[in-house]
């Protein structure tokens, strides 16, 4: 930190040359060089998806490939095997 001599009120405590003004230039360097590389993610991602093909048409893909209509038993043939037996019983 440097002080002023001042010739009529001797030391000059209002001009001070100290850190804050480099500790701010770096804040800002950084600052800077954080805008840029997420700049250059944002474009590596458009080109990533402008390469990647699209699924095609208006469908939503939590749905693509269901067909409407009864779905077929998920636990297989288990249901299948009671409902006989409940038939041979009566």
């Amino acid at each position: 930190m440097s002080v002023v001599w001042h010739h009529k009120w001797g030391y000059n405590f209002f001009v001070h040359k100290s850190r804050p003004t480099q500790n701010k230039r770096a804040r800002e360097r950084a600052r800077q060089e954080k805008q840029q590389h997420k700049a250059e993610r944002r474009l590596e991602a458009k080109q990533r998806k402008a390469m990647t093909p699209s699924s095609g048409g208006n469908e939503d893909p939590d749905i693509a490939g269901i067909v409407p209509g009864p779905q077929p038993n998920p636990w297989g043939d288990e249901l299948e095997e009671e409902t006989e037996n409940a038939d041979a019983d009566q």
